[in-house]
């Protein structure tokens, strides 16, 4: 911790309601009450009532959002929920929670396309909206049509406000699609391969308006056989919600039932590789971004869920300290004493605290530390912290567990962020477990970094919680019922609700809770087919690019010829055909020509250069450097150890091969 020593502490001056500052006698029996404090309003409140407001809720109807509950007492949700709303309650006059103004439909749907990237097809540069054209042409037919009934709606609202730019007509923004739906397959292969699909003999295929490019799109090899539970990555997962909507009458009906053991989806293997959050250059990753947020909400569209953007919030917050501050900040203020931290210091110690203490004990995260000393605790935690001369020995097990939830609650902006909080809790109201999974997997991507990051840390903390259950006795279920308040309702937005709103909030948001703790390493993958489109998308970029040079070459009368044959060996015409050249800068041997073989690894390629490595160094480089592919149709791409060479060589034949510690 001496990385602590020379950092000054920040004080909070605390307020004491009167009669109200005492510990509870058994705050630490199931369902005692839990300190809770906002240090960002400078007060901290004591709840010494009892759980009798929860325990006295009316029954609840289970629904199809409770369908991954098992018959278990809700009463840990509602204790949670008593604990926040009394703080929310009891803040200082003054300092009452913010109320959101809605945008009109307009303001709304003009932010949309903004997120989407598609901010070009308006304003001062919709006169020439040629950088959207690429974009728009890899979007699969409901992407499209998304898209499309946004721009409709702006256009509509900038005509009723006599807006003197240009107004684009969607007719020519779309005509693309049209000249896609002529090349189509006609009706008859469609419902073929829906078909196939229905009977679960093969994957769904894309319609018109996807990559059609087969270089980019290969099929799903036939050694594996599709099943129920598997998760198609290869085709859109809206396009995959309009087939089955089509030719399955089941669709109709929600899959009810009352086990908390969720279908153990799994992701088929990919020969080209699997993707994975962090596995992309930041261009390609901004370009996915882009992509998830309209396949997201073609994909509501399509199973009529409403999906509304959140506007963040701007309020004022701390600029130092540990509670209460904005996440970016907190991690600004980190980076400064160890470089590189991407999840909070704080929030980091605390999930160490309380695993030190053994994840064996029972009630952990439901039994809520003593009052007084979560209030002590917090104080001193704002003085001491950055010093490094806490007394992190003085910390109990459970206050500890409280600390972490209060960190949680406290953030300005909620982790799920402000703009998709909503859409998160609207995963509920999707019809089956996978289209919620898919859900949750486009909402994950769409996180900002560090929301992200410490979501990924919470999740990995929480199953280790879980996988204790033996003798914690904290189920998936038990684990999210307490969980979902802290991540789902956020004073800062003013949220007010009915009783059965706040019925439904329990039962959805810690159905919610448990998938992104049950499925937790598969939402951290990007789909298949929105790397297909930021490949398509670099290729027809790079075509562009190729078209502008020729005409610059032209006018500077360059010697043409000359530079397609630098540019021919440029991109390996020395390398015999079947064999590719992978560059290794920062190990001993720093090149080798590998043949290409059916079953050559990104995992082989590595051993070959590992082994020339001296003993000590191998050893130091296992797990530290990563195979990457670099240009062609993508930015950069880190290899997964079962990509299989051939496949990715053939997806993109102009990329270079390099071997390098991962990007960060």
């Amino acid at each position: 911790m001496n990385w602590l020593s020379s950092s000054s502490g920040v004080v909070l001056t605390a307020y004491h309601p009167s009669g109200k500052d005492q510990v509870v006698g058994d705050s630490h029996a199931k369902g005692g009450d839990e300190a809770t404090s906002s240090h960002r309003y400078g007060q901290y409140t004591m709840n010494s009532e009892s759980s009798t407001k929860a325990s006295e809720r009316p029954p609840f109807d289970r629904s199809s959002s409770q369908d991954s509950l098992d018959e278990v007492s809700m009463e840990a949700y509602w204790t949670e929920l008593e604990n926040i709303k009394r703080s929310n309650e009891n803040r200082q006059e003054g300092q009452e929670a913010i109320v959101v103004k809605e945008p009109d439909e307009g303001e709304l749907e003009e932010e949309w396309l903004k997120e989407a990237g598609l901010s070009n097809l308006f304003g001062e540069s919709a006169d020439d909206p040629q950088e959207s054209i690429v974009f728009l042409s890899t979007l699969t037919r409901t992407q499209a049509a998304a898209v499309q009934k946004r721009v409709e709606t702006v256009s509509q609202t900038l005509r009723k406000k006599n807006k003197q730019h240009h107004i684009p007509d969607v007719r020519d923004i779309f005509a693309h699609q049209r000249e896609a739906q002529e090349k189509s397959p006609d009706d008859s292969d469609l419902r073929s391969v829906r078909a196939n699909e229905n009977k679960g003999q093969g994957d769904d295929q894309p319609s018109s308006g996807v990559v059609d490019n087969k270089e980019l799109t290969p099929l799903v090899p036939e050694d594996i056989p599709a099943s129920e539970t598997d998760i198609n990555l290869e085709v859109s997962f809206a396009e995959q919600a309009v087939n089955q909507k089509e030719f399955s009458k089941e669709r109709t009906q929600k899959i009810k039932g009352n086990n908390a053991s969720l279908p153990s989806f799994r992701l088929p293997k990919d020969k080209t590789g699997t993707t994975r959050i962090g596995d992309l250059a930041p261009q390609d990753m901004k370009k996915v971004c882009h992509l998830s947020l309209i396949e997201l909400t073609a994909l509501y569209d399509v199973l009529g869920v409403e999906l509304k953007q959140q506007k963040a919030v701007k309020i004022k917050t701390r600029d130092s300290g540990l509670f209460g501050m904005p996440l970016t900040l907190l991690l600004e203020q980190d980076q400064r004493k160890v470089p590189g931290t991407r999840i909070p210091l704080i929030f980091q110690k605390l999930l160490s605290r309380i695993e030190e203490g053994g994840l064996e004990t029972e009630g952990l995260l439901r039994i809520p530390g003593a009052a007084m000393r979560i209030k002590n605790l917090c104080q001193e935690l704002e003085v001491k912290f950055y010093e490094g001369t806490f007394n992190w020995e003085s910390v109990k097990q459970h206050d500890a567990a409280s600390l972490l939830k209060l960190f949680l609650r406290e953030l300005p902006q909620p982790l799920l962020s402000t703009e998709y909080l909503k859409a998160f809790q609207a995963v509920q109201n999707l019809p089956t477990k996978k289209e919620q999974l898919q859900a949750l997997n486009l909402l994950v991507i769409l996180l900002p970094d560090a929301n992200r990051d410490t979501l990924k840390a919470l999740l990995e903390f929480l199953q280790r919680v879980i996988d204790n259950k033996e003798k914690n006795k904290m189920t998936a279920v038990n684990v999210a019922m307490v969980m979902a308040p802290n991540l789902f309702m956020c004073h800062a937005l003013g949220l007010k609700s009915s009783d059965q709103r706040e019925f439904e909030m329990a039962a959805g948001t810690a159905n919610v809770m448990h998938l992104l703790i049950r499925y937790q390493k598969l939402l951290w993958t990007i789909p298949k087919f929105i790397v297909n489109q930021v490949r398509k998308q670099n290729t027809e970029n790079q075509k562009k690019e190729r078209k502008a040079m020729k005409k610059l070459l032209k006018k500077m009368a360059y010697d043409r010829e000359k530079h397609e044959k630098q540019d021919k060996t440029a991109n390996g015409a020395d390398v015999p055909q079947g064999v590719i050249r992978v560059q290794a800068p920062h190990l001993s041997k720093v090149s080798m020509a590998i043949q290409l073989t059916e079953e050559l690894k990104a995992s082989d390629v590595l051993a070959r250069f590992l082994s020339q490595e001296s003993g000590v160094a191998q050893t130091l480089k296992k797990g530290e450097v990563f195979l990457y592919e670099i240009g062609g149709n993508i930015g950069e791409r880190c290899l997964d150890d079962d990509t299989y060479m051939k496949d990715l060589h053939q997806l993109n034949p102009n990329a270079e091969w390099v071997i390098k510690s991962k990007l960060v």
